[in-house]
């Protein structure tokens, strides 16, 4: 077994291999010994050696060789015919993890140390960032969103797609993008330009995204902070049918008093006694009228007083918009200080909901008719799994629910500790998310059942899809509770909890865009959210006015659909394709160590090809199915959805746009446009892990260990190979 171990010098960018380490004692190695060595082997010119990014320590020339030179490869087991390291001495240890000379004592079981970007922030511990992930992923659709999709698509069958879509899309590509941003410590903003510079625009399609879906989601927040202002009172609002009511408002409450009398009978606001009732058919009438919870015609007339349709916008609500400003402020609050104090805030809105969430449960399952909700809920309709709708159904949800391709995952875990175990983070994060949404449909249908019930309607046709479920069922099911306004109160600071935690890492991902783009911005922190937030407000105002029902749905239908699937497609093409599934597992094995065959087979396989298949599928599904939006019985203009289609293509013009500028401005100018594709489909210089690497700086004598060290490239926007001295 050899002594011996490859070096690469620091004074003539030359590679002299076969050093002994005998030569060196102490960290220090004799200068005459490296020409001595070099003397008796052959030296290889450095421009036939230019490497790119995890190239330099990850070599696909030698098939034999070990390739886990990075942090703590000395970890790893080797073959009997490979070439070891002999680690008798610890002080002998010679490691090469960059393009500089590295022969380094190790006084810790890890490489150096993990180093914080100035400015930049990190989680304090591990727990913040995984209540952050949970925050970000349990939202308010866990809440309204995938109960609705499930009795429309099947009910319990709808769990199969559902299931499997996670399997296929959901846990795959949560776990890329977590690796991905804690490998490199960047925001979507800039990691792609380094990691593919040709797609550097994936980037900021990711991020605009998350900037249009923060827009709107803010003003749902607001809606919740309107009810919770609105619960401050001895009677609720909307448990009796007020001036805001239409004729076919329903109040249990006025509805059990007019029987009480002598049988009169309850109709459209009005109490009939029996002869009057007989007299005119109001009997009759009365069984097949058309109901409307009185929580229904206060959410739309009461709060939103909504218009006829996107063509009239209307006059801002000033009662939302104050609303909406409340919502950015405690935003603001929460996001000004960094990560450091958003990671102690979703503690408490992560797991608050939970609480309501139990309390709920079991209250609802009391409730008369409940079971027949539940029933609805669980019954499977195997039928439905031959419609196409069912399958992109359930992988929108997924994407709705774990948000890939938002970018907020990639900015998330880039303020994580280089070894953190970012799968560990992924299962439990994904599977928790599941979970709670399953368990969430429990609350809901038992809830509807008792609605169905009390309105004499069938369950499917309860509440429609949208802000129905938060604004609609839970309203009216706590004025059957005791002492309704504390439960009202309960259920919507839970609502306002669920939207910050998600709203948080929405933000976080355009703050995150902001100052890796712009780092100088970095110490102006709270400026920068200021400035963002204002921004975020004067933007949400249009959702404000008396049309803003309209404009939220045409967003919520258009911008998180079509491009986000079209861009997952992207990421999983550039990473288990263009820079290679292996090699990316590779550089997550340098973070979280190294993982079984059957590890490496399963993601390359759903990287390159489960994934992408299923997700060009989807979207082929739902290009053929395609239907005008209609909210309620609404249907848009033709206009309107024509401004939902450039929405959504907002994020492909920035990757076609940066695309040429890259052809033009950064690809060397005497390469052919072949030559430039495959140069800028190569990670750059600056791309490598967010690590800190030892460096020596010579003297006259002897190579000394010195406490300074190389840059990491994702730290610096100056040569990312420059040696501190």
């Amino acid at each position: 077994m050899s002594e011996y171990h490859k070096v690469r010098t620091a004074s003539d960018g030359q590679i002299v291999t076969n050093i002994n380490p005998n030569n060196y004692k102490d960290g220090k190695v004799s200068k005459r010994s490296i020409p001595d060595i070099a003397a008796e082997i052959p030296l290889i010119p450095e421009a036939e050696l230019e490497q790119r990014g995890t190239e330099k320590y990850q070599s696909d020339s030698d098939p034999s060789a070990n390739k886990k030179w990075g942090v703590a490869w000395y970890k790893q087991e080797y073959p009997d015919n490979m070439e070891t390291v002999n680690t008798t001495d610890p002080e002998q240890l010679v490691q090469d993890v960059s393009s500089t000379a590295v022969l380094t004592p190790l006084d810790d079981d890890l490489v150096g140390e993990i180093q914080e970007i100035k400015d930049r922030g990190n989680w304090t511990g591990r727990f913040d960032f995984l209540m952050s992930l949970l925050g970000y992923s349990v939202g308010l659709g866990n809440v309204w969103r995938f109960p609705y999709l499930a009795y429309s698509n099947g009910g319990g069958a709808f769990l199969f797609p559902f299931i499997l879509m996670l399997l296929l899309l959901g846990i795959p590509l949560m776990f890329m993008e977590l690796a991905f941003g804690q490998f490199a410590a960047l925001g979507p903003a800039v990691i792609y330009d380094r990691f593919c510079p040709l797609f550097h625009g994936l980037g900021y399609g990711m991020i605009t995204v998350s900037a249009l879906v923060a827009i709107y989601y803010t003003v749902i927040i607001g809606w919740c902070i309107l009810y919770l202002f609105l619960s401050f009172t001895a009677e609720l609002p909307w448990e009796s049918c007020g001036e805001w009511a239409t004729q076919y408002c329903y109040s249990h409450v006025e509805a059990e008093a007019c029987h009480a009398v002598n049988h009169s009978v309850y109709y459209h606001r009005q109490c009939y006694n029996a002869s009057m009732a007989e007299l005119h058919n109001i009997t009759e009438l009365a069984r097949n009228q058309t109901r409307h919870a009185p929580a229904q015609d206060f959410f739309e007339q009461g709060v939103l007083n909504m218009s006829t349709g996107i063509e009239e916008m209307g006059n801002i609500q000033w009662k939302i918009a104050l609303c909406l400003l409340a919502a950015w402020t405690l935003t603001f609050a929460a996001l000004s200080k960094g990560v450091k104090s958003t990671g102690k805030v979703v503690y408490f809105t992560a797991l608050f909901p939970y609480v309501v969430l139990c309390i709920l449960f079991f209250r609802g399952i009391t409730l008369p008719g409940s079971i027949v909700g539940i029933e609805y809920y669980l019954t499977p309709r195997f039928d439905k799994l031959g419609d196409a709708k069912v399958w992109s159904d359930a992988a929108a949800q997924i994407f709705f629910a774990l948000s890939p391709a938002w970018g907020g995952l990639i900015t998330l875990s880039s303020y994580n500790k280089f070894h953190n175990n970012c799968f560990k983070d992924a299962m439990i994060v994904s599977v928790g998310n599941i979970c709670t949404s399953i368990f969430a449909g429990f609350v809901i249908f038992s809830i509807i059942g008792y609605l169905a019930q009390e309105l004499n309607m069938p369950v499917d046709k309860v509440v429609d899809q949208g802000a129905g479920l938060a604004f609609v069922v839970y309203p009216d099911v706590v004025t059957r509770l005791p002492v309704s306004p504390l439960w009202s109160i309960l259920f919507f600071v839970m609502m306002i909890t669920l939207g910050m935690g998600s709203e948080f890492a929405l933000l976080e991902t355009v703050l995150t865009a902001i100052q890796d783009t712009y780092p100088q911005l970095r110490s102006k922190k709270t400026w920068v959210v200021l400035v963002v937030c204002i921004m975020g407000f004067l933007c949400g105002l249009s959702v404000t006015t008396r049309g803003g029902m309209y404009l939220l749905q045409l967003m919520d239908a258009y911008v998180s659909s079509w491009m986000v699937f079209v861009m997952a497609a992207l990421e999983c093409i550039i990473v288990g394709w263009i820079y290679g599934g292996e090699r990316f597992i590779e550089d997550i094995e340098l973070m979280i160590g190294r993982q079984k065959r059957s590890f490496h087979t399963y993601f390359k396989v759903f990287w390159q090809f489960l994934s992408p298949v299923t997700l060009l599928s989807v979207l082929i599904f739902n290009l053929i199915q395609y239907k005008p939006l209609k909210f309620d019985k609404y249907v848009y203009p033709v206009w309107a959805n024509g401004v939902g289609w450039l929405l959504s293509l907002i994020p492909m013009l920035f990757i076609v746009s940066l695309m040429i500028y890259q052809l033009k401005n950064v690809a060397p100018g005497e390469l052919s446009l072949g030559e430039k594709f495959r140069y800028l489909l190569r990670p750059s210089k600056e791309w490598g892990p967010a690590h800190k690497v030892p460096t020596f700086k010579l003297d006259d004598d002897e190579i000394v260990p010195d406490t300074n060290t190389i840059s990491n490239p994702n730290f610096s926007s100056s040569n990312p190979f420059e040696t501190k001295i």
